[in-house]
């Protein structure tokens, strides 16, 4: 991110594609943090891949995933290799995060559901989660393994992510409300902000 000669902010590209190959995943993922929204999936989880939607239109971010995992077992292996992948590849394409806004947070609804979240790419992992689910699993997926997805991401990416749960009794509400404020306080946190211009939104310097 640079100033041009009129002042204004020019946004460089902000895309990235990371694999990840092990004996458990074969996993791909591209996102461009400055698109329209677009998705595409192939992991075999569908419940997933219906959050990770969530993720893409409300974080704007154009987003593609192919994954294959040894889902005969079950699910867990392949959903926290995805967020560890996409982790990856938000950090990749943010590089030094120089003029981002850094923080972002999101309240959304969803009928009785109601979810917070809040970011920081403070470039320190950490994640606290104050939900309790009515249910373990929505259909066949484990609700637990949206804890796996997260953890993976916030230590991929080096962000502080606080999740609430406020109020909801369908778990599948409360599950999609998570990941659509999570898709939210991205598209806040790293937003370009146009008084920061090429510097780091810390006073250390670097993130």
């Amino acid at each position: 991110m640079a100033n041009d000669m009129t002042g204004n902010i020019a946004v460089t590209e902000r895309k990235a594609t990371v694999s990840r190959d092990t004996l458990e995943t074969q996993i791909t993922v591209s996102i461009d943090l400055d698109g329209s929204g677009r998705a595409e999936f192939d992991t075999g989880v569908p419940f997933l891949e219906h959050m990770l939607d969530q993720i893409a239109r409300h974080g704007l971010i154009d987003l593609t995933i192919k994954a294959t995992g040894d889902i005969e077992i079950d699910d867990h292996h392949t959903v926290e290799d995805i967020g560890i992948t996409l982790g990856q590849a938000f950090s990749k394409a943010l590089g030094e995060k120089k003029g981002i806004y850094r923080y972002g947070h999101a309240y959304v609804p969803l009928d009785e559901a109601l979810s917070r979240v809040v970011i920081d790419f403070s470039g320190r992992p950490g994640l606290v989660n104050d939900v309790i689910f009515t249910r373990a699993r929505v259909g066949g997926f484990d609700v637990d393994l949206v804890w796996e997805f997260f953890q993976g991401f916030v230590n991929h990416a080096g962000i502080t992510l606080h999740v609430d749960n406020l109020r909801g009794d369908n778990t599948h509400h409360q599950v999609e409300t998570i990941f659509k404020a999570f898709g939210r306080a991205l598209r806040m946190a790293i937003t370009a902000d146009e008084r920061m211009g090429d510097v780091s939104p810390s006073t250390k310097g670097s993130l």
